[in-house]
């Protein structure tokens, strides 16, 4: 497909200048022209030139003056301010006012494609720039996304499919599955990025606060309300708010919610006047919302509105191939934060993490990983999992026989737990040699097969001590 040519608006009371500069550079770029400042910045609106040459001295109003009003516009052109009054102070005033070039008449068109090459390759340079620093601030959020467990594969699918449109987007999972981490996603890979991302956490504000906290309130609303102050809804325009644990919303907040969701417009606290913002809302919760509806606990109308696109973050259990990722990134963050150099955890305590049902996600697993680095001690987490092993589906017939035969050390215990991990590592090393046998061996169609991560595979390979001949 051919590129469109480059669009050149010129402004300038004097047809000649015009003519001159179409005859010199029609072969380059698509040139138009006007003969006014008002109607130059009609053109600007309604033809969207890539440039702007605009003269300084006009009848009417004067170049500066339209360069001033061009200011004001958003995504408005380079400008290239043409003069036969090379006075310093014209210059001053134009580059005070945004110009990117200051040309006196007469000129050489040569001279005047030359300055169009200069700017045009800078704001292309400019417009790298700015999408690379989008990539990289991308690239950020997603190394705060761990798992390549098919069900997080399909979270972070949907977080791509909704991320750059305008839907409202409800997170739901329990406490510490990462829902923030999944809202900095959505509104990093938006296109309102370089907006704030503002967070609100309406269980933790008391409920006759968050009112003021939400919409902000006027001088004088109530007791100690010295000055007017904007609320988090002002502080996020352009952008986007999140609005985490959501359920906990009082219901008499709720249809003020609905009202900005549906009009985008509010009253502050005491005011009188509607303010309209551009908010893009982000809500989770860990509560079971159709439950609260029932009860009358929550608005029926806002969870319809609030749940245009839902994304479901599993817990930890139900993703526990992804633990050993987890458990590398978190060994890397804070031995990089506290400048430790703690190895990686054996094999007998990954596995015990890998069994532990995690009832506090991955949070819990979070901060017992800062702990062992700090402490520069794993027994830590035994202590924490101690009696607490998470149950893997087996056939229902455990083999006790066969346990003791494979793990000898076992036969003068009868520790509940040592004996029903000794089962789920039996029952699991026996399912991985078998598929991996089925495929002769073939890793990555195992590791699908399993519905585990090639790392985690590879992972309990080395741990079981697996190979072909066996």
């Amino acid at each position: 497909m051919k590129k469109d040519r480059t669009k050149i608006l010129v402004i300038d009371d004097d047809p000649k200048v015009a003519w001159i500069l179409t005859e010199g550079m029609s072969s380059s770029y698509e040139i138009s022209s006007a003969r006014d400042g008002v109607e130059g910045i009609q053109m600007v609106s309604t033809d969207k030139p890539d440039l702007i040459l605009l003269d300084i001295k006009m009848p009417g109003m004067s170049g500066l003056e339209v360069l001033e009003k061009l200011g004001k516009m958003a995504d408005r052109p380079d400008v290239i301010m043409l003069s036969g009054h090379g006075e310093t102070k014209n210059i001053v005033d134009s580059i005070h006012l945004g110009a990117a070039e200051f040309i006196n008449k007469p000129f050489d068109v040569k001279e005047v494609e030359i300055h169009i090459q200069t700017i045009l390759e800078k704001g292309k340079l400019k417009e790298e720039v700015i999408n690379l620093k989008t990539e990289l601030k991308s690239r950020s959020q997603y190394e705060e996304f761990i798992g390549d467990s098919s069900k997080m594969i399909q979270v972070k699918n949907i977080i791509e499919q909704v991320a750059d449109s305008e839907l409202t987007v409800l997170i739901r999972g329990e406490s510490g599955t990462g829902k923030e981490i999944v809202a900095r996603m959505i509104h990093s890979l938006s296109g309102r990025s370089n907006g704030a991302l503002t967070k609100v956490n309406c269980a933790a504000i008391p409920r006759d606060l968050l009112e003021a906290e939400l919409f902000g309130y006027e001088k004088g609303a109530f007791t100690g309300a010295h000055k007017t102050k904007p609320g988090r809804f002002e502080v996020a325009n352009k952008g986007s708010i999140f609005l985490d644990e959501i359920g906990d919303m009082p219901l008499e907040l709720q249809s003020k919610l609905l009202q900005v969701l549906e009009q985008q417009e509010f009253v502050r606290v005491g005011g009188i006047n509607n303010i309209h913002v551009d908010v893009r809302i982000i809500c989770a919760t860990n509560k079971n919302l159709e439950e609260a509806i029932s009860r009358s606990g929550f608005r029926d109308d806002l969870f319809y509105r609030l749940n245009e696109i839902t994304v479901f973050l599993p817990p930890l259990r139900d993703r526990r191939e992804d633990i050993p990722l987890l458990v590398e990134h978190f060994l890397t963050r804070y031995n990089s934060l506290y400048q430790k150099d703690y190895p990686e955890v054996s094999t007998e305590t990954m596995t015990k993490m890998i069994q532990f049902s995690w009832p506090g996600n991955v949070r819990q697993l979070e901060n017992l990983i800062k702990q062992v680095v700090v402490r520069g001690d794993e027994s830590i987490i035994d202590d924490v999992i101690s009696g607490s092993m998470a149950a893997v589906p087996t056939d229902g017939n455990v083999d006790s026989e066969s346990i003791l035969e494979t793990n000898p050390e076992l036969a003068n215990t009868y520790s509940l737990k040592k004996r029903v991990g000794a089962a789920i590592a039996n029952q699991e090393k026996r399912l991985i040699r078998e598929v991996l046998n089925k495929v002769n061996w073939n890793r990555r169609k195992a590791a699908e097969l399993l519905e585990i991560s090639y790392r985690s595979l590879l992972y309990k390979i080395k741990e079981y001590n697996l190979n072909a001949s066996k």
